[in-house]
């Protein structure tokens, strides 16, 4: 690793040795892009010296830093300014299939059923609810519009109801920093109590109707660590808990049959959970089981024992009950026993079944047990790739369980499905305007071959009478990181791009979830290059089978895949025609370095943790920010926000600030700052959808996909470096 170290600083050593001054965009096209200004600083470890000459971009309150994101907009708005007509009619097009005015699948809660509704021409919804029967008169609950007046974003956090109905615990965040504030809302009389609570994540009732427990962040780490006590209308917020251990956060919340309030202490790799029941709100909360290295579990209550999905001697998961009176180990009987072939991904009760969501094969699975016979089923499914999740579940006493499906080609359905008959009722599909007719289109999953003869899923959507012969243009996205899963989900935007002549394609590359715990193993640590080399197989492939060709191959991923844009452009860069990333998480040694930054520490067990050498030098392989080299990329498109609090603004802009100096190609190299949003981009659902149409209005640009009609007349710039 030394000798990397040696070339890479020589590089910079050559390459970056005086300042440069901020320079502003131009407002033509063919402007030089603006370059950040270079102030050295240098880190020391493990013997080696790391020369960053663009850490001082993190100074947010920086009036420089801001004059230098502005003027990165700036060019970026220039360089994109022939696009705009194609943005615009990209924009038409996603707005006029949506239905604009519309109502969610009403679910029932007690006497009454809940609802959101939107209007057109509004950017959030209306959160309402009706008594009794939906013919009822409606009850406005909360009107985020309203709330978000005066503010460039509106999140909420939290929303949950008193069991009596009376009472409304909600959080906001009006920044996009992922930082709430709790109120509470009297329904009887419309009016907010004196809570004020802020900095708040996970928030529960007690079945009193008084007691709200909930856990609060760290203002510095934004880690979960303390956990509340509070009684509604009172002055007084009595921590009960604090965590202390770096890698754990902790949450609260309530079981199916709400008898139950859980707090959990989580990390990547171990958990832990107490408990106190629903009716006891000034009682002590019990250990359920102490938290184990390499232990994962979860938990769920019904009649008089704890039901825990456990990783204990079962890498997918297996279910074991274990009474409430005395949950110990030695305690343990098997509920459900250990699948290799299975993952179990959580259960859920009812007043007469257990709902298990399975995963086998990369694909999602219901799996119905009757708690009476213990006979059991899983829910049919109509095609070969799809996805399925449980929706809203109020109720416990019913034998009505609500699940959603979709696919690449069918809409977000909405079903009730009796867990006795077997009968099911399509309550919603979502709709489509403009005649979207599913049968022109065509959605498969095919199994790409890594360099280690592993074989990778990928799902492929695309219409019929789009040629397999390596001329259409192709998007492949993934992410890979966390054991979280992709899936082969619907999205009537896409369909700009599909109707294009455009092939969508979503790698399920290890260090995701998709096909259980042995494939997120196989992707984190010291196996992390398995995330990065599967994707460019994955890619390789598509292009081998003549899905599409290196001149037409766009790829795109966000946060941690972002990471995986940033790892693989600086392998392959060769490979890809054009590359987007989104909040990419890409300046990894500095931000591992960083334990007092937001999700540093709880990820040393995800990436590595710095300090061990071993680790810092594996790390170092993969860090898009610290590979950079002197050498031809793709064009890129890097979108960051200013307000993110999971991967900050200053990654994605040091990346892009660092390459434009090394790269030696004058392929189009953007940057584009979201002022005043979060992690996840645009809250407002119009101002979403003019990011999305921008982001594929560069892509097909890229692709080479120019409309008469929807382009400028105006040439493509040809951009200077």
């Amino acid at each position: 690793m030394k000798k990397v170290f040696t070339i890479v600083l020589l590089h910079i050593a050559l390459l970056i040795t005086t300042l440069a001054p901020l320079a502003e965009a131009q407002t033509g096209a063919t402007g030089n892009p603006p370059l950040a200004k270079k102030v050295e600083k240098v880190t020391e470890i493990h013997g080696y010296k790391l020369t960053d000459d663009y850490f001082w971009l993190r100074e947010k309150s920086n009036p420089e830093v801001i004059k230098y994101l502005e003027a990165e907009n700036a060019y970026t708005t220039a360089v994109m300014k022939p696009t705009e007509a194609l943005q615009e009619t990209l924009y038409q097009e996603m707005l006029a299939r949506i239905k604009q005015t519309d109502l969610s699948v009403p679910y029932k809660k007690g006497d009454y059923f809940y609802y959101t509704r939107t209007e057109a021409g509004k950017q959030y919804p209306y959160f309402c609810r009706k008594r009794g029967s939906l013919k009822a008169k409606e009850e406005l609950l909360l009107d985020q519009n309203q709330l978000a007046e005066g503010h460039s974003y509106s999140g909420i956090g939290a929303f949950t109801i008193s069991d009596d109905a009376n009472w409304l615990a909600y959080s906001l965040d009006t920044n996009g920093y992922r930082q709430y504030t709790l109120y509470v809302k009297n329904l009887k009389t419309g009016e907010l109590s004196n809570e004020k609570i802020e900095r708040t994540t996970s928030v529960v009732w007690a079945a009193d109707n008084r007691t709200l427990f909930y856990v609060t962040e760290d203002a510095v780490s934004k880690r979960n660590d303390k956990f509340w006590r509070h009684t509604v209308g009172a002055d007084k917020n009595e921590m009960l808990y604090e965590e202390k251990d770096e890698l754990f956060d902790i949450g609260v919340g309530r079981s199916d049959d709400e008898k139950i309030i859980f707090l959990g202490a989580n990390s990547k790799t171990s958990d832990e959970f107490r408990y106190l029941p629903a009716d006891q709100p000034n009682g002590e909360f019990k250990m359920i089981l102490a938290r184990q290295p390499d232990h994962e579990y979860s938990v769920e209550h019904y009649g008089n024992n704890f039901y825990i999905r456990t990783k204990k001697d079962a890498k997918n998961f297996r279910v074991v009950t274990a009474p409430v009176n005395d949950p110990a180990e030695k305690n343990w009987k098997t509920f459900i026993p250990h699948n290799p072939n299975v993952k179990i991904d959580g259960i859920n009760f009812f007043a007469h079944h257990c709902v298990v969501s399975e995963k086998e094969n990369g694909l999602n699975h219901l799996r119905i047990i009757d708690l009476k016979t213990n006979q059991s089923h899983r829910i049919t499914t109509p095609e070969p790739d799809y996805t399925m999740f449980l929706s809203n579940n109020a109720e416990f006493n019913t034998t009505t369980l609500r699940f959603s499906y979709q696919s690449m080609v069918t809409p977000p359905s909405t079903f009730d499905y009796d867990m006795t008959t077997r009968q099911r009722v399509l309550l919603k599909q979502q709709e489509v305007l403009g005649g979207y007719n599913a049968k022109q289109y065509v959605a498969e999953r095919i199994w790409a071959i890594a360099r280690d003869h592993t074989k990778v899923p990928i799902s492929i959507m695309r219409r019929k009478d789009v040629k397999l012969d390596g001329k259409a243009p192709l998007l492949l996205y993934a992410y890979g990181s966390y054991g979280a899963s992709m899936y082969p989900t619907f999205s009537s935007n896409r369909l700009s791009l599909l109707d294009r002549g455009a092939i969508y394609a979503l790698a399920y590359i290890r260090g995701g979830g998709e096909l259980g715990e042995e494939w997120r193993e196989q992707g984190r640590m010291f196996k992390k290059l398995n995330t990065f080399y599967d994707f460019i197989d994955c890619a390789e492939y598509l292009v081998k089978q003549k899905y599409t060709a290196t001149d037409r191959l766009v790829i795109q991923g966000g946060s941690a895949g972002g990471l995986l844009m940033g790892a693989v452009v600086n392998m392959r860069p060769d490979l890809f025609k054009a590359v987007v990333a989104q909040v990419p998480f890409v300046d990894v040694m500095n931000t591992m370095m960083d334990a007092s930054l937001p999700l540093t520490t709880s990820e040393y067990i995800e990436w590595g943790n710095p300090n061990n050498k071993a680790e810092f030098d594996y790390m170092y392989k993969y860090s898009p920010y610290d590979n950079i080299a002197r050498k031809t990329y793709p064009a890129l498109l890097v979108h960051v926000s200013l307000n993110d609090s999971q991967v900050p603004y200053w990654e994605g802009t040091k990346f892009v600030a660092k390459l434009r100096v090394m790269k030696t190609d004058h392929n189009p190299l953007l940057l584009k700052v979201n002022m005043g949003a979060g992690h996840g981009g645009a809250s407002g659902r119009y101002d979403a959808l003019r990011e999305a149409a921008f982001t594929y209005a560069f892509m097909l640009w890229q692709m080479g996909i120019a409309e008469e009609k929807a382009m400028s007349k105006t040439a493509m710039p040809k951009l200077s470096q």
